[in-house]
């Protein structure tokens, strides 16, 4: 369902948006809904805050792990095998 929004702009800053939009052979409105959908894409869903107590707490864990050579010859090993497969 679609919903309306109502934006109250500055002359200066109408007249901005329309010409950027005329650049790109669009509609004001399109022009606006592709600015919000771009904006919304660099905006963190989640706080700072929380993903800094999410590492902290997996920090706070102590998962079985080999050393790296160990950790590089298995997969290594998994690669061979997809081959023989």
């Amino acid at each position: 369902m679609s919903k309306r929004l109502q934006v109250l702009l500055s002359d200066r800053e109408l007249t901005d948006i329309q010409q950027f939009a005329r650049r790109r052979q669009m509609t004001v409105a399109e022009w606006v809904r592709q600015a919000l959908r771009a904006a919304r894409r660099v905006e963190p869903r989640v706080s700072s805050r929380k993903k800094l107590e999410a590492v902290r707490a997996a920090a706070g864990n102590a998962f079985p792990a080999p050393d790296i050579e160990k950790m590089l010859d298995e997969i290594e090993q998994g690669y061979r095998s997809e081959i023989k497969a």
